[in-house]
């Protein structure tokens, strides 16, 4: 079977455009395909009036070593690559002890999906709550402005990515098809079939649900041992390795292979890695605020007349602008048809975060708009210096927004003019538990506000309307990345502590979903190799 790539297309082709497309590419008759189907489709629209639909294609068709052959310099024509993914071990029978999986967002629910696919039977902690139970305590503090520090957007099974987008692309390498496995398994758990061929897929918090709990089960089933409500309080790594856990209820753990999923919001487990020596570094990450249009306006901006069109749904965009001085300023986890949503998980701070249902058909747009910062500007020596830097923004953001979770907020053309806002205009903010409008200079450092100030303007040129007078602009968004890089050699183990495997966006080495998940698989595999050598 063949691949072709890039075959485009007119938004709204005829049915039988596909196959003379295909027979055109291939310099054969439409009567020579036996078969084709759509692997990826994406779309073009770099130029609004004309938006054309861009088609990854596999085709089965007479004689496909002679095209082969012919088109052999050319990389638009290639055999159809094999996608599956092979386990690279099976265990005859567990290991003792077994592997142990510290925290179940993206990385650590692959993580010990693939161990107990293996038949590792791993033990995964999850310091928060099952993912239905987290729901009830997330929308406690959106609607009764009631914070659960153990049970939130940051902390609970599914981690962060759970009250997102849902968002399934990165732009990670990705030779072996790790990301295929992803996908492939949160369709068997019960997510729609189109995230496997649309370009940019993604399932949205209310999906992601049921999802979750489906992979829970099948880790369950395999062997895997879950265990809710277990926060990891201290380790033991006698001799440079990894001896054994104890936990906050009192409870210790042997373990010898550790994968430290944790999130990038374990603030209290980063200072336990540190106070234990294990080895930390700083890294930079981006703070900045949200940003709300109408949803109307961004498909219009994007799609012009094709705004609406069912293929193309709610549009996205993606900004970036280099500030004087070098500071790059950039959107981040961008949510057509979402709403801004309330993400803390400290008492006495302020954090937001957008979130979309797979259907993204809220009134409004919203992404973050953030800058960027490095350890320079944190003010210490200390790994955690970037914790602390998070924390001062987010407890300003807190004191501004009245101290009752509710977050500042400012409509965009006072935020330009510095001056106060004393209300909205015609968009409406989405925050919950709602919002205090006031002067949002005083949320973030100086040189962020006038980064962001020099920025908009330029979004604005290149999205129509973007400099909206009445836009609304929400914040703090301080929890883009970790602030810190749990360092690991190249066979995933921790630079200074054998057999912990720091993985996933807590340990610096992803960033969303489909990363953080790619990086656990790649954890649990070697955590499988190793076990294989011992």
């Amino acid at each position: 079977m063949l691949r072709i790539l890039e075959v485009r297309l007119p938004l709204d082709h005829d049915d039988d455009a596909l196959p003379a497309a295909i027979a055109r590419a291939l310099r054969v008759p439409v009567r020579a395909i036996r078969s084709y189907t759509v692997a990826r489709r994406g779309y073009d629209a770099r130029t609004p009036g004309r938006i054309m639909l861009v088609y990854t294609l596999d085709v089965a068709t007479d004689d496909e070593a002679r095209i082969l052959a012919r088109e052999r310099h050319n990389p638009h024509i290639t055999a159809r690559p094999d996608t599956r993914y092979r386990a690279p071990w099976h265990a005859p029978r567990p290991p003792h002890p077994r592997p142990v999986v510290i925290g179940l967002g993206p990385a650590g629910l692959f993580a010990g999906l693939l161990l107990s696919q293996m038949g590792l039977c791993p033990i995964i902690l999850e310091r928060g709550k099952r993912v239905r139970e987290r729901t009830r305590d997330t929308f406690a503090l959106w609607r009764q402005k009631t914070l659960n520090p153990e049970s939130n957007v940051q902390f609970g099974e599914g981690g962060a990515g759970t009250f997102s987008d849902g968002k399934l692309h990165s732009q990670i390498s990705d030779p072996h098809h790790y990301g295929r496995k992803v996908l492939e398994e949160f369709v068997r758990a019960g997510a729609p079939p189109e995230i496997l061929t649309i370009s940019k897929p993604h399932i949205g918090t209310f999906r992601l649900v049921g999802v979750i709990e489906r992979m829970r089960a099948t880790i369950e089933q395999l062997g895997g041992e879950i265990h809710f409500e277990s926060r990891v309080t201290d380790i033991d790594r006698t001799g440079g390795a990894v001896r054994g856990l104890t936990l906050a209820d009192g409870r210790s753990l042997e373990a010898r292979h550790v994968i430290l999923a944790i999130g990038h919001s374990a603030r209290d487990t980063f200072a336990m890695l540190r106070d234990r020596g294990v080895f930390l570094e700083q890294k930079p990450f981006a703070i900045g605020l949200r940003i709300e249009h109408p949803q109307s306006l961004i498909d219009r901006a994007r799609f012009g007349r094709h705004a609406g069109h069912p293929l193309l749904g709610a549009a996205d965009y993606k900004l970036t602008y280099q500030a004087a001085g070098g500071r790059p300023v950039y959107s981040f986890c961008m949510c057509p048809g979402g709403t801004v949503v309330a993400a803390a998980s400290e008492p006495g701070r302020v954090v937001t975060n957008g979130m979309s249902q797979y259907s993204r058909n809220e009134r409004n747009a919203n992404s973050a708009l953030v800058v960027g910062v490095t350890p320079a500007d944190f003010g210490g020596d200390d790994v955690l210096a970037g914790v602390a830097f998070q924390r001062h923004w987010e407890e300003q953001a807190f004191l501004l927004g009245g101290g009752t979770y509710e977050a500042p907020a400012q409509r965009l053309e006072d935020f330009l003019a510095a001056r106060p806002s004393r209300g909205p205009g015609d968009v409406l903010p989405s925050y919950q538990p709602g919002v205090r409008f006031g002067d949002l200079s005083l949320a973030l450092p100086a040189y962020a506000v006038a980064a962001l100030r020099e920025a908009l303007p330029a979004f604005a040129r290149k999205i129509a309307g973007f400099a909206l007078p009445d836009a609304v602009l929400t914040g703090v968004e301080t929890r883009t990345s970790a602030p810190l890089r749990i360092t690991r050699h190249d066979d995933h183990q921790s630079r200074n502590t054998r057999g912990l495997y720091p993985t996933g966006e807590g340990a610096g080495y992803a960033g969303g979903i489909l990363s953080a998940a790619v990086d656990g698989i790649k954890a649990a595999e070697a955590v499988a190799r190793s076990l294989q050598e011992a």
